[in-house]
């Protein structure tokens, strides 16, 4: 079936038809006769123009070569034709055949006053333009002509003649007018008969198509339509009672169908109906049971995060006791050596080498205590900035840079008995408005899971973590150079429970829970190209100033 935007009309299409076959012999009749005048046109004024020509050179030749009082007698003569309103601009030349030598005599301009050669100077034409001229030319606003002046067949003198076209332009405007009349007249008669014809022909279909809507709004198939005077249309109604008849018997087929599908569909909604008590105890079941299984899935990622926290409580532990114990040794020392001097002061045995001894170790002492007092302060502040930002989601301004080395301060332990190296390339003053807890997941996460998976126990290894903004947008490369991942279970790294080293203290969850913070804590994306044997890199992207939406 056709689209109604390009369904036409018979009336449109038979009146573009006529009038565009008719316009298009109008038309070139019309640029025929326009050229037949146009060339008319010239040919009138050359010869308008070598008329009014010959006649001034006539007068001219009466005057030329004489006195001054001539030249003003020929320009009275002159000033006679500016009524015609046809001659625009004559210059006459005086020639003198002794000499060879010709000068300007007189200048006529139908608007202004006569001149003089001194006062107003006449047009200077060239030998090639003077050929040119010999014969009439047309311009778009006037014509041309040079002749020479005889007398007693000698040259005397030379007229360059200048007159209006406008007159033949009138007559152009004329011609178009009465085209137009013309063109207004032929339209109206195409309109009538065109109309006539739409008449003839759409009359028969309208009534098809009443009977038609009617039969369709009554729904009475056993109508039919009545014979048409015009056999094409009558071919058309006779084929459409075939089409009415036929649609008749499917009508009674059809209404026994639809009584048929009402039984069926009542037996149906019956079997539907116990059918969906059934499904709703189901899925009662099932959703209890997905409900749990959520519930499991949280706790485990929940573990997940535990687990890091706890291997960095374990580590930090381990490098406190260290400072802590030589303090404690060192604190001891010092009591030791000064219950001694407190005993030599008492018992007055106490010598100034044995004080100045005192003095030395005693300030020996105090810095060992003072720097590893400060060295477990460093690293119980680290921790405590660090732990805090990995159990909140509280959004707050922070240095990235600083941020990055407190995780690897923290991480020290991890990292200092392995032969791995970690490479940071970040702007110290890189400040951001965002939530540190989750970056500081991430950083633990990624950096713990190269050491576990990428790596492996090899004899060496480097991280490269790079830090840059682009366009509003924090961009971080985290890159190793470890044995990389497994075509097979690359697609679906960021799964949960998907882990390479299952019974060997991998739980699967560290990169789902990555996954989940870059995602949906910072708002970001998170993307991953690896090779085997060719390392791995992590490529994060979140906004530099994190929405209120994601807080």
């Amino acid at each position: 079936m056709l689209a109604p935007k390009n369904i036409k009309s018979i009336r449109h299409t038979l009146l573009v038809l006529i009038v565009g076959v008719i316009f298009s012999f109008f038309i070139l009749f019309a640029l025929y006769l326009s050229h037949l005048f146009i060339k008319e046109s010239e040919k009138q004024s050359q010869i308008n123009v070598h008329y009014w020509a010959q006649y001034i050179a006539n007068i001219s030749s009466e005057y030329l070569n004489k006195d001054q009082k001539s030249r003003a007698e020929l320009h009275a003569q002159l000033v006679q034709l500016k009524p015609l309103n046809l001659i625009k601009l004559i210059d006459i030349y005086q020639y003198d055949n002794e000499t060879k030598t010709e000068e300007f005599y007189l200048s006529y301009h139908n608007q202004k006053p006569f001149k003089t050669e001194k006062d107003y100077p006449s047009i200077q034409l060239s030998l090639e333009e003077r050929e040119n001229i010999k014969i009439p030319h047309i311009t778009e606003h006037y014509t041309e002509y040079f002749i020479p002046v005889e007398k007693s067949g000698n040259i005397i003198g030379y007229i360059y003649l200048q007159t209006n076209t406008y007159s033949g332009l009138a007559q152009t405007n004329q011609l178009l007018i009465i085209l137009a009349i013309v063109f207004v007249i032929l339209l109206s008669i195409l309109r009538y008969v065109t109309s006539r014809l739409e008449f003839i022909i759409t009359s028969p279909l309208d009534n098809i198509t009443s009977n038609i809507q009617h039969i369709a709004k009554s729904k009475d198939y056993s109508l039919r339509l009545e014979s048409m005077p015009y056999q094409e249309v009558d071919i058309l109604a006779r084929s459409l009672n075939i089409f009415l008849t036929r649609t008749e018997k499917h009508h009674m087929k059809l209404q026994q169908s639809v009584q048929q599908s009402i039984e069926r569909t009542q037996e149906l909604e019956t079997k539907i109906v116990n059918r969906t008590a059934a499904l709703k105890e189901s899925n009662q079941e099932l959703l209890s049971t997905l409900e749990k299984l959520h519930q499991f899935q949280d706790q485990l990622v929940e573990s997940g995060k535990m687990a890091s926290l706890g291997d960095m409580v374990a580590g930090v532990a381990h490098e406190v006791n260290t400072p802590i114990g030589l303090g404690v040794t060192a604190s001891t020392l010092l009591s030791d050596r000064l219950m001694e001097m407190k005993g030599h002061f008492e018992n007055k045995t106490l010598k100034s080498s044995q004080l100045k001894r005192f003095f030395n170790e005693g300030a020996e002492n105090v810095g060992i205590i003072y720097r590893n007092l400060k060295r477990a302060a460093e690293l119980i502040s680290s921790f405590k900035k660090v732990a805090v930002d990995q159990s909140s989601e509280d959004i707050r301004e922070f240095n990235m840079n600083e941020l990055i080395s407190e995780v690897l301060l923290t991480l020290a332990p991890q990292i200092k008995n392995t032969p791995y190296r970690v490479d940071v390339a970040c702007p110290q003053d890189l400040l951001i408005w965002s939530k540190p807890g989750p970056i500081n997941q991430i950083f633990i996460n990624l950096i713990l899971n190269s050491i576990l998976h990428a790596f492996d126990n090899r004899n060496n290894g480097t991280i490269t973590i790079a830090i840059s903004l682009i366009e509003n947008n924090i961009n971080i490369s985290f890159k190793d150079d470890g044995s990389g991942i497994d075509e097979t279970i690359k697609n679906k790294i960021f799964d949960p429970f998907i882990t390479t080293k299952r019974g060997s203290g991998g739980s699967g969850l560290g990169l789902h829970l990555v996954y989940n913070l870059v995602t949906q804590a910072l708002g970001g994306s998170i993307t991953i190209e690896s090779e085997l044997d060719k390392g791995t890199e992590f490529k994060i992207i979140f906004p530099l100033n994190l929405d209120n939406n994601y807080a």
